[in-house]
């Protein structure tokens, strides 16, 4: 029962740290703040509808990690869902930082990305196992 309580607990941190991350990301993406997004190597952007939009897509992102966090029980598909959209996000970012344009977040945020989709899946795989084992 132990091994199914921190498998369970190790999965819903990396998902609420997912969730957090997703949320920052989305309100900084809607608020478009000039100087903090020049630091991250963007141009300023005349239409801001598309980068508003990328912010509220992940704020509603930052809702499901959130929810398959806070009982990944119930939400085991979210967290399933969460290691496609974590490896969809790496690969759209990587190819879009090596074949259009190198900006030095887009790769930061690939290679996090990358790191978040591998923390939920080994978390995710470790809670099945202990899962499974604990009803046979």
């Amino acid at each position: 029962m132990s091994d199914l309580i921190s498998a369970r607990k190790r999965l819903s941190v990396v998902l609420w740290i997912t969730a957090f991350h997703s949320f920052c990301v989305g309100v900084g993406l809607v608020i478009q703040i000039p100087d903090v997004m020049r630091f991250f190597g963007y141009t300023m952007c005349t239409e801001s509808f598309f980068p508003a939009q990328g912010g509220v897509f992940h704020i509603v992102m930052a809702v499901g990690y959130a929810l398959a966090g806070y009982n990944p029980q119930s939400y085991r598909c979210l967290a399933s869902f969460s290691v496609f959209v974590k490896a969809a996000a790496t690969l759209f970012l990587l190819v879009y930082y090596f074949f259009f344009k190198s900006i030095w977040s887009v790769l930061v945020s690939g290679i996090g990305d990358g790191i978040l989709m591998a923390l939920i899946w080994v978390t995710l795989h470790t809670y099945r196992k202990a899962s499974e084992s604990e009803f046979k």
